[in-house]
């Protein structure tokens, strides 16, 4: 039962770096977009769950920019 116990927590640890890695991934995303990382991810969390998946795109950090911010006006 040891042994058990051993392997799912490794298999436990390599989820954890995958989700951190995923969540890294992320956050550098969206600043390399020059968008808040922090500012995107409570926009997407709040509207995901309504959002159409044939549109997820819309919300990917470099589309999110642009239809977040204002236009100005010439």
């Amino acid at each position: 039962m040891r042994s058990a116990g051993r392997l799912g927590y490794s298999q436990d640890r390599n989820r954890g770096g995958e989700r951190a890695a995923a969540v890294y991934t992320l956050i550098a995303t969206c600043k390399l977009n020059d968008v808040d990382p922090e500012a995107w991810l409570a926009d997407v969390l709040r509207r995901i769950a309504d959002h159409p998946a044939s549109r997820l795109g819309e919300l990917l950090p470099w589309n999110w920019r642009k239809a977040t911010v204002p236009a100005v006006a010439a």
